[in-house]
């Protein structure tokens, strides 16, 4: 943020002009002339107009000038006969005008220049003359004194020398006040100076006091619309800013803002300073939304002034910065790329800006996991600000943190060391032995020895450091608990199980008393203190501290995921991997232990999926819902959020822990308030918001049925071990059992072999190739393997179940589970047991939420692929007019694909479906008033116009691309540096992947041209998830491998099958593999009658299949019967 120290230096240099003579006064007798400052006067190098009265003294005759102008802001200077300046001044007389008075020292010819602060002013004035008193030269020296001492604070605030500074500012104040009184608008220079340099001290109870004095009397005198005025609201703002107290310093800002732009041009510094400032606080808030906006606007308005301008390349920096923290990438290395090239080529390749420049693009590398391109961008900075001068050792040692860090994230431990140690060396020198910046050296340091084993050295470092932050901080200060923390890893590792729990035990008291209870690092040393009592065994408390841990994490869950970017959720989610893990496994080695399942169960119905749930414009579709006075309720809520993430996840290093906790009390009671408001209008809301508990879930379950929980986990305890899968079992009683499954690698081979085998006899259909009879044999010995691996394990529990709720994770989202056999040649499950899929356990809660939807079905079939009507469409219902942008896809190549029902990954030109046309037609009878669109009338417009159909059946190709290869990011494992020095953390952890709802979708009219009226026929699945379907009660995807998409564990399968849910229908029905489309023709009748029958939406499935595998023959076999499945809501349609 950037405040204003104020110049005391005239406003123009002396110029003599050899223009008309000035005019003369004859004597020094009271006087008054009058004149005016325009294009006809003189004009300094910058542009400042001013003129020249001279006049004949005598020496020892004491002379009193005021310059009184109601237009402009006066500035007069007095030289002498030998041109010297004798004095000068700009506000010591009443209002805005300049007095002076003086002993003449010569007798001779002396000259005044009138003048003003601000260059092309052309305003009246008038200068008067008379003697003055003893006390008049008295006080005007003591004024001038203080101007001279003015400008030594002035050159010290330049050197950064702010220390030295505030002495001579806090004389020139009391001189001030003493020669001008409490009352002046002088005064507020002296006020407005010293607040400020006490604001870089960090004494904020000094600074605030003057600056809101200086406020005051100048609102008095000058009015509510004054440049002035606007430059003490800044400032104040600025102070309240750096305080973090973001309510308060917002209106200021804005209101400096304002005034700025209605007093000036919108491309005046002053102007763009305050777009910077308020987006800065908006920046510090995570309010990157309104953010954006004023920086786009500061930029815009610098490259307008010239381009390449060194200040131009300060906001490309300020704007890069904003798409990093949004995980927006590509645009910030192009920001920072460009603020690099400007500054090398106007300050030279040797200048520190260009380090700086150098040092931010590497750490955007480090940040997407590029560490061989960042190495060298690090050194060349390092090089750089070496070259500088050993005053510049915070630079160096900034520089030479982050390399190290680079070092120790890349497993180069003996760089890192070396790296840090001369860190810590060139702090120790500069700063002292006992400085808060040595003992985050000594932190890193130590915390690097214990990953290499090193325990004697790290202990040694570790102790340092703790005891410097205590001496400078006191011993209850937050960041003492860096140094517990990392001292209790040390302790954990080294098995001095006691040491580790009262370093933890001291930390969790500090972080409790002075953060509150809800702040993150309490829930990393309650997780580590619950690792520490697992190690001895000690489950009870296990359970406790884990507990307490995982509800921090899901208050702090809640508040990120509606306020965060795409990529900021998955860099938040990844943040949470070790305890959901860890949950997840812990029952498993405490079996007998309840409340460990419950914990474990608990963990998995609220966090499964639920970045994606989060995602995807979530926040979009609930306003689909809402009204308008509860748009501006959501609206408040997720600025109140915004404020909160940002105040608990930055450290108040500024703040006093007292105010930190009333700030955090006081947005925790208005996001409180503001969710309860919104509950209370928004069953939507309400469902989404309020955290999921087993006895909900299990109340949702029907009697003899069970939910089945499956979760790809990694076990951990310290470290990672290789993936395995488990099993949750929740029954409608309310117990829970926990079974593992075995290595993941091998159930995930069983799974690819089995819907390999099913994809390969398909593929045949496709190439219209001869077709091979499946052998019995490989089928029975595949899902016999299978059914060993995740069914048998379970079996036991299921003696009075006939309904499975499955929630699949990771391959096991592509297994059809009806496929697998009881035993070899023996029954299938789905002629055991009724089997309904959810994405997860927690969509149970969402069933009934929302009335059923009462407008007509929508049948959408027989798209014409080469040409799409641009007439327009029908009305259909109000309409959502969604128009969700997409990447362009471009011409992809492949021959057209045969009448099968769909095409091959590499195949992205589509033949077409005729059989779809004759399934619209035999669907037609039984949904009355259906609108049914074929051909081009079947295009993407349609689609995203539609609002909340009672059905909505699509005929079509599908798609799923593969997956863009993107690097990884090298497992950081190791435990956390902690520090208080934010260069420190290691930041996010890798590159985030292109969105796999871009990457599967369905193919409609005018897809093979791209061309569809005003859009292109491709209608992705991000694009499906934005839909309004709230109401809908059944999506049908009559195509192939709709149901597949990007499997990611814990997320559920990204593609349509979520998409659709996500845009709030109940239940889709879609395929796993390609099917002809004349069979699907008649299984899809089939289902329809059930449906009409008043079967369910899952029994009405299972009826079908079980007739399909009765009639015996070709069409018994699962790769017709199995191909789709049903998740969401399986009971009847209203």
């Amino acid at each position: 943020m950037v405040a204003m120290l104020v110049a005391v230096s005239p406003p123009l240099n002396l110029v003599r002009a050899a223009s008309a003579l000035p005019q003369q006064l004859a004597q020094i007798t009271p006087t008054t002339i009058t004149g005016q400052l325009d294009e006809n006067s003189r004009a300094s190098e910058n542009g400042v107009y001013y003129n020249i009265h001279t006049f004949e003294g005598t020496a020892g005759d004491s002379l009193s000038i005021e310059l009184t102008s109601e237009a402009f802001e006066a500035y007069v200077f007095l030289e002498g006969p030998d041109e010297e300046l004798l004095a000068h001044d700009s506000s010591s007389g009443e209002g805005a005008n300049s007095w002076i008075a003086v002993t003449l020292p010569t007798s001779g010819t002396y000259r005044i220049f009138v003048t003003s602060y601000y260059t092309e002013v052309t305003r009246p004035y008038a200068l008067t003359l008379r003697p003055a008193s003893v006390a008049d030269v008295a006080r005007s020296e003591a004024l001038q004194q203080a101007a001279k001492i003015s400008q030594q604070v002035d050159d010290l605030y330049e050197a950064e020398e702010y220390q030295d500074a505030i002495p001579l500012a806090e004389e020139v104040l009391a001189i001030h006040r003493n020669h001008l009184g409490e009352n002046h608008p002088d005064l507020t220079t002296s006020l407005n100076n010293l607040a400020e340099l006490y604001r870089l001290q960090e004494l904020y109870d000094k600074a605030g006091p003057l600056h809101r004095e200086a406020l005051a009397i100048r609102r008095e005198h000058f009015g509510e619309r004054h440049l002035k005025v606007a430059q003490s609201l800044n400032n104040l703002a600025v102070l309240y800013d750096d305080q973090q107290l973001y309510d308060q310093a917002e209106p200021l800002y804005q209101e400096s803002l304002a005034i700025r732009r209605a007093l000036l041009e919108e491309s005046h510094p002053l102007v763009i300073q305050s777009l910077e400032n308020l987006a800065g606080l908006y920046l510090d808030q995570g309010r990157y939304k309104e953010a954006e906006p004023l920086y786009q606007q500061s930029l815009a308005i610098k490259r307008r002034l010239g381009e390449g301008d060194p200040d131009l390349a300060i906001s490309l920096n300020d704007l890069a910065l904003l798409y990093l923290y949004q995980g927006r990438y590509g645009e910030a290395e192009s920001l920072l790329q460009e603020s690099l090239d400007i500054r090398r080529e106007h300050l030279g390749a040797a200048h520190s800006d260009v380090a700086q420049s150098l040092n931010n693009l590497a750490e955007l590398y480090r940040f997407q996991g590029r560490y061989v391109e960042a190495e060298p961008l690090f050194q060349d900075a390092l090089a750089i600000e070496r070259a500088q001068s050993e005053q510049n050792y915070a630079a160096i040692a900034i520089v030479i943190n982050n390399l190290a860090l680079l070092y120790r994230l890349q497993g180069s431990h003996d760089e890192a060391e070396l790296y840090y140690r001369e860190s810590l060396d060139i702090r120790r020198k500069q700063l002292g032995e006992r400085h808060l910046h040595v003992a985050t050296s000594l932190n890193n340091l130590g915390a690097l020895y214990r990953i290499q084993g090193r325990y004697d050295e790290a202990e040694f470092h570790l102790q340092e450091a703790l005891a410097i932050t205590r001496e400078q901080l006191g011993r209850r200060h937050p960041d003492v608990t860096f140094s517990l923390q990392n001292l209790a890893s040390l302790y954990h590792d080294q098995s001095r199980y006691g040491d580790a729990e009262s370093s933890y035990q001291e930390a969790i008291s500090i972080l409790r008393e002075q953060l509150g209870k809800r702040h993150p690092n309490l829930a990393v040393s309650l997780f580590s203190l619950s690792g520490v009592y697992h190690d001895q065994g000690k489950t009870d408390l296990v359970v406790q501290t884990f507990e307490e841990s995982l509800s921090i994490e899901e208050w702090n869950l809640e508040i990120n995921l509606t306020t965060l970017t795409e990529a900021q959720r998955q860099e938040y989610g990844a943040t949470l991997s070790n305890t959901t893990n860890a949950a997840v496994y812990f029952p498993l080695q405490a079996l007998q232990n309840e409340d460990a399942k419950k914990l474990g169960l608990t963990t998995l119905l609220r966090r499964k999926g639920r970045l994606l749930d989060a995602g995807s414009s979530s926040l979009q579709r609930l306003r689909q819902n809402l009204t308008p006075e509860d748009e501006k309720l959501l609206d408040d809520l997720v600025i109140v959020q915004q404020q909160l993430s940002a105040l608990t996840f930055n450290s108040p290093t500024n703040l006093p822990p007292e105010q930190y906790r009333e700030q955090l009390a006081k947005l925790e009671d208005q996001v409180t308030d503001l969710e309860k408001a919104l509950a209370q209008r928004s069953a939507i809301f309400r469902v989404e918001s309020e955290p999921v508990e087993i006895v909900t879930v299990q109340a949702q379950i029907p009697a003899n049925s069970v939910l089945v929980e499956y979760a790809r986990y990694r076990p951990y305890h310290g470290d990672f071990g290789d993936p395995r899968y488990a099993a949750y079992l929740l029954f409608p009683d309310g117990r829970i059992e926990v079974v593992d499954l075995g290595d993941a690698a091998e159930i995930d081979a069983a799974v690819q072999s089995f819907v390999g085998l099913l994809q390969n006899r398909s593929a045949q259909f496709q190439r219209s190739a001869p077709v091979p009879t499946l052998r019995e044999e490989d089928v029975e010995q595949l899902t016999d393997n299978i059914k060993e691996l995740v069914f048998d394990p379970i079996s036991p529990y299921l003696q009075d179940t006939d309904h499975m709720l499955i929630s699949p994770d990771g391959q096991l989202n592509l297994l059809p589970f009806e496929a697998l056999q009881t035993e070899a040649g023996g029954e299938y499950l789905v002629q055991q047991f009724q089997i309904s899929y959810l994405n997860s356990g927690r969509d149970l809660l969402k069933f009934d939420v929302i009335e059923p939807s009462q407008n007509p079905a929508v049948i959408v079939a027989n798209p014409d692929y080469e040409t799409a009507s641009n007439s327009p469409l029908p009305d259909l219902g109000e309409g959502l007019g969604v128009r969700a942008e997409r990447p362009d896809l471009g011409e992809w190549p492949g021959e057209r694909a045969t009448n099968h029902r769909s095409t091959e990954l590499s195949q992205l030109q589509v033949g077409p479906l005729p059989g779809t046309a004759a399934e619209a037609e035999a669907i037609r009878p039984l949904l009355p008033n259906a609108d049914i669109r074929t051909e081009d009338e079947a295009t993407e417009n349609l689609i995203k116009s539609v609002q909340a159909p009672r059905i909505l059946h699509i005929a079509t190709h599908g798609f799923f691309l593969p997956d863009v290869e993107l690097p990884e990011s090298s497992d950081l494992g190791g435990g956390l540096i902690a520090s208080n020095d934010p260069l420190a953390s290691s930041g996010p952890r890798g590159i985030v992947a292109e969105n796999p709802l871009l990457r599967s979708g369905l193919a409609l009219a005018g897809f093979n041209t791209r061309s569809s009226g005003s859009e292109d026929g491709v209608f992705t699945a991000l694009e499906a998830s934005q839909l309004n379907l709230f109401g809908t009660q059944l999506v049908v995807l009559s195509a192939c491998e709709t149901g597949l998409g990007e499997v990611a564990n814990g997320e559920g399968v990204y593609g349509l099958r979520r998409a659709f849910a996500l845009a709030g229908a109940e239940t889709q029905l879609m395929s796993l593999w390609n099917v002809s489309d004349y069979g699907t023709q008649s299984l899809m009748a089939r289902y329809y009658e059930n449906l009409t029958a008043g079967m369910g939406r899952s029994e009405a499935l299972r009826e079908v299949q079980l007739d399909m595998i009765g009639q015996g023959g070709e069409y018994s076999h699962p790769y017709y019967w199995a191909a789709f499945i049903l998740a969401g809501d399986w009971r009847p349609l209203e």
